[in-house]
C-alpha cells in the first residue's frame, strides 16, 4: 500500500539532521569502514534493515547504550517517526538512514557490521518476486561479506510462508540457525522488543516466528 505523502515532514525532519540522514549525498560522505568515526567511539555495530517507525531500534538503543545502532528505512514519511522517538529518548548511539537496502554494500566495509536485524519485512508473496525478499540467498551473501566474524542475523516475521522460505535460504547459504521458534510470545523469551507491527498483530493472536542466524 502506498502511503499518502505528508508535505510538512520535509521541513520537520530537518530537526533530526544530526542523526537522521535523508540525502544520498550526505550518506555518501561517510566512507565504508568509518562508522566508528561517525559515532565517535569504538563499539559493536548493529543494523536494522527496514526500521519503519522505529519502535524496535530506539528501544534497543536505549537498552544497550554500549552498542552503536543504525536503522535503515527507504520511506521518508515513515523514518520521520523513528527520528521523533530517538529525539525524545535523547539517544546518542543511534543513526537513522533513508536508504535503499538493495544498495547496502555501498554503506559498509567488509566485516564492519556485527549484527543485522530484519523485522517483519515485505514478504513479496508472488514467486516471481522471491529475489526481492530480504532473506533471499542473494541478500544473504551481501550480509556475509559485511558481517564481522561470528556475525549474526536476527529475523522475525508473522508470515509463515516467508519464514519457511527463509529457513530454506539459510540452509542453501550454509548458515546455522539457532533459537528458532514459531511462537515467540509463548517461547519464554523475556527480552524481546516488539516493533509497532508486532505489537498490533500479536495482540490479535498472530503467532510470531523468530530465529537467529550465525554467519560463522
Amino acid at each position: 500500500m502506498r502511503l499518502r505523502k505528508k508535505p510538512w515532514i520535509e521541513e520537520a525532519i530537518l530537526e533530526f539532521s544530526d542523526f537522521l540522514y535523508t540525502e544520498t549525498a550526505q550518506i555518501e560522505q561517510i566512507k565504508k569502514g568509518e562508522w566508528t568515526k561517525e559515532f565517535g567511539r569504538q563499539a559493536p555495530l548493529y543494523v536494522e534493515l527496514g526500521t519503519g517507525k522505529g519502535r524496535f531500534i530506539t528501544q534497543m538503543a536505549a537498552r544497550y547504550p554500549e552498542v552503536n545502532f543504525i536503522g535503515i528505512e527507504v520511506q521518508k514519511d515513515v523514518i520521520y517517526y523513528a527520528g521523533l522517538k530517538a529525539k525524545e529518548l535523547g539517544l546518542k548511539n543511534l543513526k537513522l538512514l533513508r536508504f535503499d537496502i538493495n544498495n547496502i554494500s555501498e554503506l559498509f566495509a567488509e566485516h564492519e557490521v556485527d549484527r543485522f536485524f530484519i523485522n517483519f519485512c515485505d514478504p513479496w508473496p508472488k514467486a516471481r518476486h522471491a529475489k526481492r525478499r530480504l532473506t533471499h540467498v542473494s541478500f544473504l551473501e551481501k550480509y556475509r561479506h559485511l558481517l564481522a566474524p561470528k556475525g549474526q542475523l536476527f529475523f522475525k516475521t508473522d508470515n509463515r510462508p516467508l519464514f519457511d522460505f527463509s529457513l530454506e535460504q539459510f540452509e542453501e547459504a550454509g548458515l546455522k540457525v539457532n533459537n528458532l521458534t514459531y511462537d515467540l510470545h509463548n517461547s519464554g523469551m523475556e527480552d524481546n522488543i516488539m516493533t509497532e507491527y508486532e505489537k498490533k498483530f500479536s495482540g490479535l493472536g498472530e503467532k510470531i516466528n523468530r530465529c537467529e542466524v550465525s554467519f560463522e
